[in-house]
């Protein structure tokens, strides 16, 4: 059955769906939230959480991704952040949360024009395993084949390969572009790779030999890719198109689970249920990780866009302060507004609509109803 729209004569549309457009639906049985499991594994990595931070400055800092750690999640490093460039960026994060929204994205781009230091890359990556938690770095697919040596040797558990998107098939004439699958077979730890919003690129990251997919196209609070570049990928639509790419991969590869991380339009807890609903294995949280009173925004969250030196897709928001990360996570909640005790209400939504698990939830019926957000 067709959903295409159409536009005009010349043009039909597919009609895609956020987060907003859909809703989970209660089943004929239900369960105690005590006895519901949110955890998940990805190679041989178990988390008590299904959440990774993003790696965005106003997020994680190795300080945080211990925390995360510590809490049963993962905090993600952007290993080409202020972290990398800089000895002692404390100053340099106040400096930008200080910032007056008309100079922000030149004095970013200025802080950001520094040069990314090896040694600094090690130095954190080890910071954080010190703590005993799971390490977990995020290179983009341009500095990839630079530094990605560097942070192997520094002892990383998970690498990430994420930009706005990545492809299986990137084309250059300028410079021979990374081999996704000649790298991941060559590389010692597993690899999670994204974004990816539709069908057909997800399944050839898939073929790459990949650990996991993220899904999003920036989609997150702190881009404007739709309205810089006009691209946009409905997060509910992405997650449930790449969700079926990873069963038929399944089936094509001989029983290979690949898992489904949705990455962008998961900012309250209705949307990390949501997320879960359509197919995802774990999220990637950005802005209701950088609401953590932890959190180096300092209540202002940015992601690498919002400094890129030609033309920055993103901006610093203000998100403010919502609680701690324990409270993030696991409450109390004092407000009714989904940014406090996220996995409280991802194992109440998981109870009242009868499923004991992860995998077991992401069959849970969803129905299209459009709701706009107060």
């Amino acid at each position: 059955m067709s959903n295409e729209i159409e536009i005009g004569r010349g043009k039909r549309g597919r009609r895609a769906f956020s987060f907003d457009d859909v809703a989970v639906v209660p089943s004929r049985r239900t369960r105690d939230p005590e006895e519901v499991s949110v955890g998940w594994q990805i190679d041989a990595y178990h988390f008590d959480l299904p959440v990774l931070a993003a790696p965005m400055d106003s997020v994680v800092s190795p300080a945080t991704a211990v925390a995360l750690g510590q809490l049963g999640g993962v905090g993600v490093l952007d290993l080409e952040g202020l972290w990398t460039r800089y000895e002692d960026p404390e100053p340099l994060l106040e400096e930008i949360a200080q910032l007056e929204d008309a100079g922000a994205t030149a004095r970013m781009q200025e802080l950001y024009g520094a040069p990314i230091q090896p040694e600094l890359i090690t130095q954190r990556l080890k910071e954080v395993r010190a703590a005993g938690v799971t390490v977990a770095g995020a290179l983009s697919p341009q500095r990839t084949k630079e530094f990605s040596q560097v942070v192997v040797d520094a002892g990383v558990d998970l690498f990430l390969i994420r930009g706005t998107t990545v492809s299986a098939e990137h084309v250059s004439g300028r410079a021979e572009p990374l081999n996704l699958k000649r790298f991941i077979y060559e590389l010692d730890v597993p690899v999670v790779v994204g974004g990816a919003a539709t069908y057909s690129a997800a399944l050839h990251l898939m073929r790459t030999g990949a650990a996991g997919v993220l899904v999003g196209f920036g989609g997150g609070a702190a881009h404007t890719t739709r309205v810089s570049l006009g691209i946009h990928a409905p997060m509910a639509t992405a997650v449930a198109d790449v969700a079926a790419a990873r069963r038929d991969y399944l089936d094509e590869s001989g029983g290979r689970y690949v898992h489904v991380i949705a990455d962008g339009g998961v900012g309250r807890s209705g949307d990390l249920v949501k997320a879960i609903g359509c197919g995802a294995d774990a999220v990637m949280l950005g802005a209701a990780l950088a609401r953590a009173s932890e959190a180096p925004g300092r209540g202002w969250h940015w992601g690498p866009e919002a400094h890129h030196p030609q033309l920055p897709r993103g901006e610093r928001v203000h998100v403010g302060t919502a609680g701690t990360l324990q409270e993030i996570f696991f409450g109390p909640g004092r407000t009714a507004d989904g940014s406090l005790n996220l996995i409280g209400a991802l194992k109440r939504a998981m109870a009242t609509t009868g499923y004991s698990d992860v995998k077991e939830f992401q069959r849970v019926e969803v129905v299209v109803s459009p709701y706009q957000p107060r």
